[in-house]
């Protein structure tokens, strides 16, 4: 019988550019999830930029790893959870992210990530 997988977040608040944060986070959660893990995405504070659909790494010369999000549904990563607080600070519309996600009102995201038996942030 196998065992039940553990409930992980990863929670992004990093910028998509200028640290690894947002490009390691993406890794994490997709080797997670080969190996069954329940994993749930948060994006919060600046860690929402990373899912703009508008974006141009080459500038800085860096990969543009946000098209890799496109992949979380391939590996059963469901529950992406953008703070709408987050983007408002920000000027975002949910239309300008690069994936379907959850919004979630700033008081909701505790509840969500109390639920959760493993948190990991980035």
């Amino acid at each position: 019988m196998s065992q039940p997988s553990a409930t992980i977040a990863i929670i992004n608040k990093s910028p998509p550019y200028g640290c690894s944060n947002g490009q390691e986070s993406l890794d994490m959660a997709l080797a997670l999830s080969n190996f069954a893990q329940d994993v749930s995405m948060f994006f919060i504070e600046d860690g929402v930029l990373q899912l703009l659909v508008s974006q141009d790494s080459t500038v800085i010369d860096a990969k543009a790893y946000y098209k890799t999000f496109a992949a979380l549904e391939f590996y059963d990563i469901e529950n992406i959870y953008v703070c709408k607080h987050s983007l408002l600070e920000r000027g975002i519309k949910a239309s300008q992210l690069c994936i379907p996600v959850t919004l979630v009102e700033l008081e909701d995201l505790s509840k969500l990530l109390s639920k959760q038996q493993h948190m990991m942030s980035f």
